[in-house]
C-alpha cells in the first residue's frame, strides 16, 4: 500500500527514524516555514513499510524532549503513531512558528537556522534569516526606513500622478498624512525617512539607493546557452522597469494576424496576458533584500522570469493554480493594486494557468530552487533562432537619412554583434550602403530600393 501524499515542503518520508540531529532541523525547518510533518516508516517509492511498536515507543519517549532541548526558541512538536493496513507509522508534527527564526541550539543563529525548499532541509541564508525576525514582529521590509534619505529623494510628480489615477480617488493632494498611509514615508523620532517601497515606486534615484533593484532582460540564441541576440537593463522606479520590459519582451516574440471585421488584429504567440502577470509577479513579490536584479531570459522555446529570493512564508507552491498567495511587500502590493496593475491578490497566477490552458498551450511552470524562483512561460512552438528584424531596420530609413549601429542597438534591443550581423547582410544584400569607418561609421539606404 502506498502512503496517499507525496513529499513536499510540508511533508517529508522516511523508511527508518533519522539520525536525531536530522530530524531536528527538518523540524526546524518545518517551524520557520508553514509546519509539516516527518512520518517515519514509508519507503522512497512510497510503500508504507512500517516500523516496530518498540521502537516507537521508545522514539516517542525521547523525541519531545530532543527537540525542545535541541532548539531555540523551543519547539514543542507532536510526536504520535498511526496505523495504516497493519502497519505502524511515526508522525512528528510541528506547525508553523510565532517565534522565528528557530535555529538548532548546539550551531547558533546564523548556521543553525534552516527552512525547508521543496522536499530539502537546507541551511538559511542572512538574508532570510532577517526576514524570518521581521515576520515575527509584522513588519515588511518595505515598509521599513531607508536611512540615508529623506523625503526630498521621492517625486512629488510621480506620486501626484498615481494619486490623481488611483482606484477611489478621494483627493490627490500629496500630504504626510498620505505618504503614510502608503509607506513611503516612515517617522522615527524627530526624522522623517523614505521607504523602500517609497524608494522603489516614487523615488528619483532608485537605484542610487538599490543598485540591484532592477531587471535584466536578454534574447538568447536557440534554447541553451548565453549567446544574446538582444538586452536591455531594466531600471528606474518599479512601475518604469514594468513598461520597459514588457515592451522589450514583446518586441521580441512572434506575432500573426486575425481578421475580425472590419479590423485585423494582431496576435502574439503566447498569451500577452501571461506575460504581464509574470512580469507584475516578479516585481511586486521579489525579495528586495537580496542584493541581486531579476532576469528576463527570452529562448526559443520559452520565456523564464528570475526573481531572487524564495517564496514568502508561509506559500505552499502546489497552492498556487488556486490563489493562494502570501504577500512580502505591503507597500508595493498596495499601491500597484490601486494603481490599477494588480486586479486582487492572487488572481496573477490564475490568470497565467488560466490563458495557457485556453490557447491550448503547455502548462507554465514554477520552480523554487536555492535563493530563486523562477516562472517558465513555454512559447508556442519552436522558432526560428533569431526574429527577422532586417524589415524593422529598413523602417528606421522612412524617418532619418542616415542610421548608425547605435540607433539599431536601442531602437530595436540588439547587442552590438547582432546589430553588425544584421547591418551586414543588408550591405551584402545591396540594400543599404555603409559610409566610414568604426565606430563613427553609418549607414544610408541605397536609392535603387
Amino acid at each position: 500500500m502506498k502512503y496517499p501524499e507525496t513529499e513536499s515542503s510540508t511533508l517529508e518520508l522516511k523508511r527508518e527514524l533519522p539520525k536525531n540531529d536530522q530530524i531536528v532541523k527538518t523540524i526546524i525547518g518545518f517551524s520557520n516555514q508553514s509546519g509539516g510533518k516527518l512520518v517515519i516508516g514509508v519507503a522512497d517509492d512510497g510503500t508504507i513499510t512500517g516500523i516496530h511498536e518498540t521502537e516507537a515507543a521508545s522514539a516517542i519517549e525521547y523525541l519531545n524532549h530532543s527537540i525542545y532541548t535541541a532548539s531555540t526558541p523551543p519547539i514543542l512538536p507532536n510526536v504520535y503513531t498511526q496505523t495504516v493496513n497493519g502497519k505502524i507509522l511515526l508522525i512528528i508534527e510541528v506547525s508553523s512558528g510565532s517565534n522565528k527564526p528557530y535555529f538548532r541550539k548546539q550551531e547558533g543563529l546564523e548556521k543553525g537556522t534552516y527552512i525547508r525548499l521543496g522536499r530539502s532541509t537546507v541551511r538559511a541564508t542572512v538574508e532570510l534569516i532577517e526576514e524570518l525576525k521581521w515576520q515575527t514582529h509584522g513588519k515588511s521590509f518595505d515598509c521599513m526606513s531607508v536611512y540615508q534619505t529623506n523625503e526630498n529623494d521621492l517625486d512629488p510628480k510621480k506620486i501626484k500622478s498615481f494619486l490623481e489615477k488611483r482606484r477611489d480617488r478621494n483627493s490627490d493632494k500629496i500630504t504626510q498624512d498620505t505618504l503614510i498611509s502608503y509607506y513611503l514615508i516612515a517617522q522615527e523620532h524627530t526624522h522623517t525617512y523614505a521607504t523602500t517601497a517609497g524608494i522603489l515606486l516614487f523615488g528619483k534615484r532608485p537605484q542610487h539607493f538599490f543598485s540591484e533593484a532592477m531587471i535584466i532582460c536578454s534574447h538568447f540564441k536557440g534554447t541553451e546557452g548565453r549567446e544574446a541576440i538582444a538586452s536591455t537593463d531594466c531600471t528606474g522606479t518599479l512601475f518604469e522597469q514594468f513598461e520597459t520590459a514588457y515592451e522589450f519582451i514583446l518586441s521580441r516574440l512572434s506575432k500573426s494576424f486575425v481578421i475580425k471585421a472590419p479590423k485585423r488584429e494582431e496576435k502574439l504567440e503566447i498569451p500577452a496576458e501571461a506575460i504581464r502577470e509574470a512580469l507584475l509577479n516578479l516585481l511586486v513579490h521579489r525579495n528586495y533584500h537580496y542584493n541581486s536584479p531579476s532576469k528576463i531570459a527570452i529562448y526559443r522555446d520559452r520565456i523564464e522570469f528570475f526573481s531572487p529570493g524564495i517564496f514568502s512564508n508561509p506559500t505552499i507552491i502546489h497552492n498556487l493554480q488556486s490563489g493562494f498567495s502570501y504577500i512580502r511587500n505591503i507597500a508595493i502590493c498596495k499601491v500597484f493594486r490601486e494603481a490599477n496593475y494588480i486586479e486582487k491578490i492572487g488572481s496573477g497566477l490564475i490568470t497565467i494557468f488560466k490563458s495557457y490552458k485556453e490557447w491550448g498551450l503547455k502548462t507554465p511552470l514554477i520552480i523554487e530552487g536555492e535563493g530563486f524562483v523562477k516562472c517558465i512561460l513555454p512559447r508556442i512552438k519552436a522558432q526560428t533562432e533569431e526574429i527577422d528584424d532586417f524589415d524593422s531596420i529598413m523602417e528606421l530609413f522612412e524617418t532619418s537619412d542616415e542610421i548608425s549601429i547605435s540607433d539599431i542597438m536601442s531602437r530595436l534591443h540588439l547587442t552590438r554583434p547582432t546589430a553588425g550581423r544584421k547591418l551586414n547582410a543588408l550591405v551584402k544584400k545591396g540594400l543599404i550602403q555603409k559610409k566610414g569607418k568604426g565606430r563613427s561609421s553609418s549607414y544610408i539606404k541605397l536609392s535603387s530600393v
